[in-house]
């Protein structure tokens, strides 16, 4: 069986991730959507509802699971027996970044690195961009789905409350 691990903070889990995990998912047997955990870091939503909002959003495509991991992504796909990490790339910038991982994850744990392409339409959707919009009032409906689009809705309203 062929298993891929799709990694990323998610926050939140925007359209242009559903579709690499859809076009991932097609390609492989099990595809792991892993929420990556920095301890560091205070997402807008916290990891359990991440992974709720995720599961719930790819509850239609049955050979998605989704888990949570804290630490190197390699020890991660170590653990579980899985040698190809999925990314997906917006543009050249992405490639940049993505690449220089790739290798070090490769020399690191013998993992391989697919990079898929998102959907020209969905280039310029970011979660960072998203939060960034919405923090500011933005309408930020088209780039998620309904039920995550209330919840971040929810969440910057009672923060403007504050």
């Amino acid at each position: 069986m062929t298993t891929a691990v799709f990694p990323g903070s998610f926050d939140p889990f925007t359209i242009g991730h559903r579709y690499i995990v859809e076009r991932a998912a097609a390609r492989f047997d099990q595809l792991v959507v892993t929420v990556v955990v920095n301890p560091n870091k205070h997402g807008l939503l916290g990891v359990d509802e991440r992974i709720a909002l995720i599961r719930e959003d790819c509850a239609d495509l049955p050979n998605v699971r989704v888990d949570r991991w804290t630490g190197l992504l390699v020890d991660y796909l170590t653990n579980e027996g899985i040698d190809t990490i999925v990314k997906g790339l917006r543009s050249g910038v992405d490639f940049d970044y993505e690449v220089p991982m790739a290798q070090m994850n490769r020399e690191l744990a013998d993992v391989e690195t697919m990079f898929l392409l998102t959907d020209p339409k969905y280039a310029h959707v970011s979660s960072s961009l998203v939060k960034e919009v919405a923090k500011l009032g933005g309408d930020v409906k088209p780039f998620l789905a309904p039920h995550i689009y209330q919840r971040v809705t929810a969440i910057l309203a009672g923060e403007r409350q504050v």
